[in-house]
């Protein structure tokens, strides 16, 4: 780690928090870095926390009030009083072991507001400010004491007050899954007990008018605003109950049925951070790093276990319908969707996985995932499903050692597949045993997956215990030396910085929606929704890469609603340190040939030295630029909506006095999501820094360049 020393304008805002106002006890306010943020603390006559926050000269957050309820104690709420206080600073920079950039700078000003409870008991709390120049964080911090040594928080009262009816791009607060198409609408708009019941869903509870988080929105001033949380450790989820006559938010946590409230906790202990990013350009808010500075530095040591890769799999046509993941071919998504039985289909046999080996190795593709390659896949979707999966023993048509063997002689990496069937305890009692297998095989990485209900009832996927759950996964794969691309997660909140083998996770309506979805699949918009929204949060898995848009040979009433090269710029677009080239091998032929577009897929990087969001609207589109670590060149891909659109580019992050060869993958003329995707055009010139170009964009469409430096 490299760290700055202080300069002296930072030292004269530490001197500008202050003491003062009303009164001289109780009010407490501090700068970011820059001085564009300002947050003040106080408590009201009646000793109640509350904050307000300020861009500029702008009320951003107006006064919020905090508190908690428990259950058997009575709520921590009013009769504060402020004991002592701390305030600091700090600027540094560490480094990502895999990212979307290099190094990261981590500077922020910070306060520690110490308060008593005047009764008998004296509780004590600690509210915990970082300002940033990006945004900010905040966290309740229980100390040891006296007359508190356990409580179960039954409501955690955080209140987001807004200052008007911002735009927001919301999914609703559903405590079982992500996978929810996003929504453009007013603050008082907001929905979403509508979204009940979604028939696509293999879990969903929506139990308030919520929504989950990162939620973001856009003022009528024009500034940028993302509600998330950060280091989320044994405690639930939060989703934020929304109040509509009064613009506000609450915390509003996830629940557990078994434990009758929503988090216990043995003090001492901290909450996660409570955090509100803030831009004056959509861009700024992927650019930000405040969720990962607000986790602890990484604890597990090096990844060198972990390449990023690309990788393809067995996978895609048991969504399509072409094969299934159990022997006996019951189990493929659509034949479940529909209610059907299947046939003799397995898609995981010996052969299979050694077309798709030989693929890769031609191709420049280091990574294999096989889906169905293990036992149990006939009773992953029943309702007793504990102790269904077996993660050691393949079916009978999958020669194990035959499949390792040959990927290994290929230069391919066979990635592991672990389906619980939301059955965690199976899991768990099965990790160590699982975990070795793995590492005696060479294999270094795993996909896990939690589809379905939470066994046992009463638990839900983003409730305490299995928050817990996932980070057992993190640090028992830690010991192992594996790393972890996790399916029907938890959010992401910033964890990858403390545990980076936690490489990637979905936890959004990924690309299978539109395989099998009955309500018309992924929309335009939905991809540059999410680079606004869930992205946020962290790597998404989200298995781009499909080129045979209609795949009517398959399912006539399902579609892909993005272009064929809008597919090439989510590379680019939408970070992993993994990327699937998601399509089945012999849709990347045309005339007997590798398709000249899969050349972009070939060629794009994984793991980035720095990363520019050249430009974008939330919802409407988004252009992103990033160079790859090793070799220095450069990557852009942009998508748009369901609207054509220009994208002026120039190119101003190139080095100076270079010459660079450009290859530009674009829609065609005639393109169109829906009447014409697969319409696409390649064009080869030179760039400088000085070049400036306009691409048009088809409907659903997009662009990808390669720009790689002269010799």
């Amino acid at each position: 780690m490299k760290t700055l020393k202080i300069n002296l304008s930072t030292l004269f805002i530490l001197l500008l928090i202050t003491i003062g106002c009303k009164k001289a006890e109780t009010n407490f306010t501090v700068h970011s870095p820059n001085t564009n943020i300002l947050v003040e603390f106080a408590l009201t006559e009646s000793g109640q926390p509350y904050y307000t926050v300020h861009h500029k000269e702008t009320l951003v957050i107006d006064t919020s009030f905090m508190s908690f309820d428990f259950k058997d104690l009575p709520p921590l709420k009013n009769n504060l009083k402020v004991i002592n206080f701390t305030i600091g600073s700090t600027d540094e920079i560490w480094t990502m072991p895999w990212g979307e950039q290099l190094e990261v700078r981590n500077n922020f000003n910070e306060l520690t507001v110490n308060l008593e409870e005047q009764s008998e008991e004296k509780r004590l709390l600690s509210i915990h400010f970082k300002v940033y120049d990006d945004g900010i964080g905040f966290r309740y911090e229980f100390p040891a004491q006296d007359h508190l040594k356990e409580v179960l928080i039954t409501d955690e009262n955080t209140q987001f007050n807004l200052t008007g009816d911002h735009t927001v791009w919301w999914i609703p607060g559903d405590w079982d899954i992500y996978e929810h198409v996003y929504n453009e609408t007013k603050f008082s708009e907001i929905d979403a007990l509508s979204k009940q019941n979604h028939p696509n869903l293999s879990a969903t509870y929506i139990p308030e008018n919520a929504v989950n988080t990162p939620v973001t929105m856009k003022t009528d001033a024009g500034l940028y605003l993302s509600f998330h949380e950060a280091d989320l450790t044994n405690y639930a989820g939060m989703t934020l109950k929304v109040d509509h006559a009064n613009l506000g938010m609450v915390s509003e946590l996830v629940g557990s049925e078994r434990l009758g409230g929503k988090a216990k906790l043995t003090v001492p202990f901290n909450t996660p951070w409570r955090t509100i990013q803030i831009g004056e350009k959509a861009g700024d808010l992927i650019e930000s790093k405040l969720t990962l500075n607000l986790n602890d530095p990484n604890q597990i040591g090096e990844v060198d276990y972990f390449t990023p890769m690309k990788y393809v799999g067995i996978w895609w046509e048991m969504h399509i319908g072409k094969s299934t993941w159990d022997m006996e071919g019951s189990q493929d998504m659509s034949t479940w969707m529909e209610g059907k039985e299947g046939g003799s289909r397995h898609g995981a046999t010996t052969e299979n996985a050694k077309k798709y080996i030989d693929f890769a190795a031609q191709n420049g593709i280091k990574g294999l995932l096989v889906e169905g390659w293990n036992t149990g896949w006939d009773k992953w979707i029943d309702n007793d499903r504990e102790g269904v999966f077996d993660f050691m023993t393949p079916y009978a048509d999958y020669n194990f050692e035959e499949v390792r063997d040959y990927a290994k002689a290929h230069g391919v990496e066979i990635i592991m597949h672990h389906e619980t069937s939301a059955a965690p305890l199976t899991y768990e009692k099965q990790m160590e045993e699982a975990y070795n297998f793995m590492k005696a095989n060479g294999i270094n990485s795993v996909k896990t997956g939690y589809v379905g209900k939470i066994i046992p009832r009463g638990e839900y996927h983003h409730g305490q215990w299995m928050v817990n759950h996932y980070h057992k996964v993190l640090v028992e794969t830690a010991k192992k030396k594996i790393a972890v691309n996790a399916h029907e997660p938890i959010k992401a909140t910033g964890k990858r910085r403390t545990f980076p083998n936690a490489i990637a996770r979905e936890g959004l309506r990924g690309q299978e929606f539109n395989a099998w979805a009955t309500d018309g699949g992924n929309p335009p918009s939905h991809l540059p929704t999410v680079a606004f929204t869930r992205m946020l949060a962290g790597p998404i898995d989200f298995t781009p890469g499909v080129f045979n848009i209609k795949f009517d040979e398959y399912k006539a009433n399902n579609q892909i609603n993005t272009t064929l090269v809008h597919q090439l710029a989510l590379y680019v677009v939408i970070y992993s340190p993994i990327q699937m080239a998601c399509d089945l091998p012999e849709h990347y032929m045309l005339n007997g040939k590798i398709h000249p577009a899969f050349q972009f897929i070939t060629d794009v990087g994984v793991d980035w030295q720095q990363t520019r969001v050249l430009d974008g609207e939330v919802g409407d589109f988004v252009t992103i630029a990033r160079q790859e670590r090793e070799t220095g060149n450069w990557f852009v891909g942009g998508i748009t909506d369901e609207n054509e659109r220009i994208q002026t580019l120039t190119f101003e992050f190139l080095d100076d006095g270079k010459t660079y060869n450009a290859t530009i993958y674009k829609d065609g003329p005639n393109a169109h999501w829906d009447k014409n995707p697969e319409a696409y055009e390649i064009e080869n010139l030179e760039l400088t820094k000085a070049s400036s170009m306009d691409i048009p964009l088809a409907s659903g469409g997009g662009f990808a360049i390669s720009i790689i430096q002269n010799k």
